[in-house]
């Protein structure tokens, strides 16, 4: 499957920005969607995932209660909602599917481009 994500910028410190992850290929529903992101000189790191049916979902302890992840099936898009943004949320943020919710970025296969989020103090 191939991931195109979008959405990111610049925001002030306590602002939102809603990430989107269009695919094609195969169909969304079989593939669970994972975020992802990393800041300069840091590794890859895991934010969010959520399983084929929406139900499912896990998040890092450093966005519990402020980002939000989603996807819509009859549009092949996933999205990841961010609010309260912080300084520290600033990273390329990238999405991706793999075949079970997983925090480790080797468990995804296929991955998008990744969309830079920028947040100001």
């Amino acid at each position: 499957v191939q991931l195109q994500a979008s959405g990111g910028g610049l925001v002030q410190a306590g602002g939102s920005l809603r990430l989107s992850c269009a695919t094609s290929g195969r169909t969304l529903n079989s593939y669970v969607m994972g975020w992802f992101r990393q800041a300069p000189g840091k590794e890859r790191e895991f934010v969010a995932a959520i399983n084929w049916s929406g139900i499912v979902t896990n998040y890092a302890d450093s966005v519990k209660g402020r980002f939000t992840i989603s996807r819509d099936n009859a549009k092949n898009t996933g999205y990841l909602q961010m609010n309260s943004l912080k300084p520290e949320d600033t990273a390329v943020y990238y999405c991706a599917a793999g075949p079970n919710i997983a925090t480790l970025d080797k468990g995804y296969g296929d991955w998008g481009q990744g969309t830079q989020v920028t947040v100001s103090s």
